[in-house]
């Protein structure tokens, strides 16, 4: 059996069992990669898949995810593939695991992407790295001393780069030059299906790809991400329109769990039947946007009702926004067309405790998260974007 140094998204699941996931895969030093497997040809085509034109390596990736049923077979492997799409610098796909399996989905994924590595540098007239003798880049400035050691102690066999340690490769490849390096990272992200519903969640996530870069590029202000948002005193991860901080009023809404006083659903109840005629109002007249984590069912009511109808929006999340994140279609659909700003505050569990409930636990994220929404609402300044 294979090897990996693959740590699991969801530690305790069983890899080697059942299971359907949705596995998202990026080329090592994305940052400054750009049309590595796939480009678009017509920007103006948000509905048509076949307008994200394969590179060749993008089509060697392609054909050897949909081989990857036949390869595992083998080795005993039952495992079938469903959607996938090649984007210009990473690769979504979702793999079914038919039976339980001698082999964890880590050491297949690993194996799909050795077969990639080995193309791309066959491609480019190299070995491939994992079976190149470091031996050869012996007379190379800069060689660490451990690695000309290494490479002359087993020089009549050929001391192998599959032979390094994970610390030790990653500094050879940094010696050596890109095309040395594997093609994807060392590590990767699985979403593991829940039911049904969910999996056919992740075949549309994965076919609505090519659409959504489409949207990032036609409309940067409106999908506009920073990691790094100055708002008042708080920094921010933001998705979407910075604009909305400007507008002249902002609203919060932050509802209770139940009636203080009836002990009745708080949604359920004519207080806020009242409250929400308020605010729609305010919405109609303009120049309102909606402020929420949307956390109790009458905020989520709300916000969803903002979401289906394009009324302004800022919503806040608890989960933080990185370089990679995405929002999912509904709230991306809603950036699209400039109605929506997402925001994540960087420090939410050093903003302190709750009565007395540690500022880490879901309780006091909440009541914190409804605290920054009361600033934003106060907040009449300029955002400030840092650059870090």
């Amino acid at each position: 059996m294979m090897t990996s140094a693959y740590r699991p998204r969801n530690p305790g699941h069983d890899y080697y069992g059942r299971g359907t996931y949705l596995i998202t895969l990026v080329v090592s030093g994305r940052e400054r990669v750009l049309s590595f497997f796939s480009d678009n040809k017509d920007g103006e085509n948000l509905t048509n898949r076949k307008t994200l034109v394969l590179t060749h390596l993008g089509e060697v990736v392609a054909n050897t995810w949909l081989r990857t049923p036949e390869a595992q077979a083998v080795h005993g492997n039952r495992v079938r593939v469903h959607a996938y799409v090649c984007m210009p610098d990473h690769f979504h796909g979702v793999i079914e695991v038919l039976e339980p399996m001698a082999w964890s989905l880590g050491d297949i994924i690993q194996a799909f992407k050795s077969v990639c590595t080995s193309h791309w540098q066959r491609q480019q007239g190299l070995a491939a790295s994992v079976d190149r003798s470091i031996s050869v880049d012996l007379k190379e400035e800069g060689m660490p001393a451990w690695l000309r050691e290494k490479a002359q102690r087993y020089a009549n066999e050929g001391a192998l780069i599959r032979n390094l340690s994970k610390k030790q490769r990653q500094e050879y490849y940094a010696l050596v030059g890109r095309s040395q390096q594997p093609l994807f990272d060392d590590n990767y992200d699985d979403t593991v299906c829940l039911d049904e519903r969910h999996r056919k969640a992740m075949i549309a996530y994965v076919n609505d790809n090519p659409r959504r870069a489409i949207l990032r590029r036609l409309l940067p202000e409106y999908m506009r991400r920073c990691l790094h948002v100055r708002i008042g005193n708080r920094s921010y991860g933001a998705f979407g329109n910075l604009f909305l901080l400007r507008w002249a009023r902002k609203i919060q809404v932050q509802c209770h769990r139940k009636h203080p006083i009836t002990g009745q659903p708080y949604e359920e109840t004519v207080d806020y039947t009242n409250e929400r005629r308020q605010w729609e109002t305010a919405i109609m007249e303009g120049c309102t946007v909606i402020v929420t984590p949307g956390i109790s069912a009458g905020e989520r009511l709300m916000k969803n009702e903002c979401l289906d109808k394009g009324f302004p929006l800022i919503h806040l999340q608890k989960e933080p926004i990185d370089f990679f994140w995405k929002p999912e279609r509904q709230r991306f659909d809603a950036c699209a067309t400039g109605a929506l700003l997402i925001l994540a505050p960087w420090e939410l569990d050093q903003m302190g405790d709750v009565a007395g409930v540690p500022s880490d636990s879901d309780y006091s994220r909440f009541h914190n998260m409804n605290t920054l929404a009361a600033e934003i609402c106060s907040f009449d300044g300029e955002a400030k974007i840092m650059m870090r």
